[in-house]
């Protein structure tokens, strides 16, 4: 290790105190002319409490200030919560990008959909790759995970060695890819690592993740087992699993049909790289009917129920092409994440209102996870033998319990970081120097706007209590006809009707104007202002809930 003076700085804008939505700052040198670089820009996903958000990203405001600075992205893999955010933020930063092949081709393609293809500058560089960016000497560590081509990441400066792990764990038969790189692991761990930085996913399970041999053989017999249509549901990104799957079906005499638009986007990159290269073509979604049910077998997108993705579709019986009922089978070869169980639970239950057999990762050993657990994190702190631990990629207890796990391995230093903990390194161990902004960035259409925006919170309103629209004309400071009142997402009985509400309401309106003087009845924004309070007050006693309330008031 090295004795410089200059600490390595490490800030976590998002993956830190959370599963998903990675964002990670390295910085070398002193304040006024430190180089950056980026490692890993994804999003997460939006849920009841984002309506209308699909995807949010970090904000990347710390990092766009001092964007003359910073000197690439690089992503260790291609997984949505790692490189989904680039595409949309790229125009903020305006950086090179560097990749392996696999999530290079997946970049393209991400970038191409946002018009920056021809703008934005990829760099793909191959497996096991070294080359500097600045005074970062950056290394490639060939690591096991549930897609294609993960690395770790060696970030050597004058002040010494960090390991960045990214996502990995220790499979001994990947199936697709190179083994875990043990001798180069335990080669930086000689030479010293300052720092590692790790995934906590798994901190809490103990024993090992499991390997996808196993999952091979136990769904090749699965698959075998049934007489009707067969559907497998997995993470499209875990191509490995999309190869057992295709094996599974082939073996036992079926011929396999992809349904849903990223099960094409990812056979199509590891295709592309030359993976999946011996199969038999894929049946197509209109063709796939004509084929005896106990010779087909549909994989699809949407093990975590989202609504909009093939499965369910197929669930609900509104896919164009594919239909499953009594004697079919759909195989869940993934694991539940935590958040989706209501979405979950909703499509299995519409499948199994069809008839529809189902099969999960409780029933059959058909699923294995892609990040270490206990045993695979106790085996690479003994070949990285790092001076400090630094977890991420965890929630706050799954951070400080792989805090306290490392100290239990004799690691003389342990930090939990939570995003915008601007963290300094040293041979002396590391600590928390500076707070820097680590907000969310809600996509919302074409829009990148703050999670805490006027916007969002009027649409949370909307959804909780609804809205409720009032008009009224001004001549002479008297109301020229009725007042105009219009609700939506506003509830009503059958013995007290929608239209009885807003009669009522609009008396209350009407009622409102009648208490204000002469002077105040002339002026628009005081009328407005009373009859919204007048409304709201009286949908609040009636309905028990204040809803989003707009008045409008015009004179002529």
């Amino acid at each position: 290790m090295s004795g410089a003076e200059e600490p390595i700085y490490f800030l976590p804008l998002g993956g830190s105190d959370e599963i998903g939505m990675n964002l990670n700052l390295y910085g070398y040198g002193p304040e006024e002319d430190r180089s950056w670089i980026i490692v890993d820009c994804g999003v997460t996903f939006g849920d009841l409490t984002t309506p209308g958000i699909d995807i949010i990203a970090p904000d990347p405001r710390f990092i766009e200030e001092r964007a003359h600075q910073l000197l690439g992205i690089v992503l260790t893999h291609a997984h949505e919560d790692h490189m989904g955010a680039v595409a949309h933020l790229w125009r903020r930063l305006r950086c090179p990008i560097y990749a392996t092949p696999f999530t290079a081709w997946l970049m393209r393609d991400r970038l191409a959909e946002h018009g920056l293809l021809g703008e934005a500058a990829l760099h793909e560089i191959g497996l096991h790759a070294r080359f500097d960016l600045g005074p970062f000497d950056l290394q490639l560590i060939t690591l096991t995970h549930s897609i294609p081509e993960p690395n770790g990441l060696i970030i050597r400066t004058p002040a010494g060695a960090v390991l960045h792990t990214g996502d990995w764990k220790i499979d001994p038969e990947p199936l697709i890819g190179g083994v875990t790189d043990i001798a180069a692991l335990e080669a930086v761990g000689e030479e010293g690592v300052l720092a590692m930085v790790c995934d906590s996913t798994n901190v809490f399970t103990d024993g090992e993740s499991g390997s996808e041999a196993g999952v091979r053989e136990n769904l090749t017999q699965l698959v075998g087992e049934q007489t009707g249509k067969v559907a497998i549901a997995a993470f499209a990104s875990n191509v490995a699993r999309l190869d057992t799957a295709i094996r599974a079906a082939e073996g036992n005499g079926r011929r396999v049909c992809l349904v849903g638009r990223s099960m094409h986007r990812m056979t199509q990159a590891a295709k592309a790289v030359g993976l999946l290269k011996d199969v038999q073509p894929f049946v197509e979604e209109d063709e796939a009917g004509h084929f005896p049910n106990d010779a087909i077998l549909y994989l699809c997108t949407g093990s975590q129920g989202e609504p909009r993705a093939a499965l369910s579709r197929i669930a609900e019986g509104t896919h164009r092409h594919v239909t499953l009922g009594e004697g079919d089978t759909v195989i869940f070869s993934s694991r539940i994440i935590p958040g989706n169980e209501r979405g979950i639970f909703d499509l299995m239950n519409k499948l199994a209102a069809r008839g529809v057999e189902l099969v999960t990762e409780k029933d059959r050993h058909i699923h294995v996870s892609g990040h270490p657990c206990r045993d695979e994190l106790r085996q690479m702190y003994g070949w990285a033998k790092p001076n400090v631990a630094i977890p991420v990629h965890g929630e706050r207890r799954h951070l400080l319990e792989h805090a306290e796990f490392a100290k239990s391995l004799q690691v003389p230093h342990a930090l939990a970081p939570h995003n915008g903990a601007l963290v300094a390194i040293s041979a002396n161990g590391a600590s928390i120097v500076d707070e820097a902004p680590a907000g969310r960035l809600h996509v919302d259409g074409n829009f990148l706007v703050a999670s805490d925006a006027e916007s969002i919170k009027e649409r949370r309103r909307l959804a909780a209590t609804g809205h409720i629209s009032v008009a009224a004309i001004l001549e002479g400071g008297d109301l020229v006809g009725g007042i105009d009142v219009r609700a939506t997402g506003v509830a009503s009985t059958y013995d007290y009707d929608l239209d009885e509400f807003l009669d009522d309401l609009a008396q209350a309106a009407e009622d409102g104007f009648k208490r204000l003087g002469r002077k105040d009845r002339a002026d628009e924004a005081v009328v407005e202002e009373a009859i919204r309070r007048a409304v709201r007050r009286e949908a609040h006693r009636i309905w028990g809930k204040k809803p989003v309330v707009e008045s409008i008031v015009l004179s002529r």
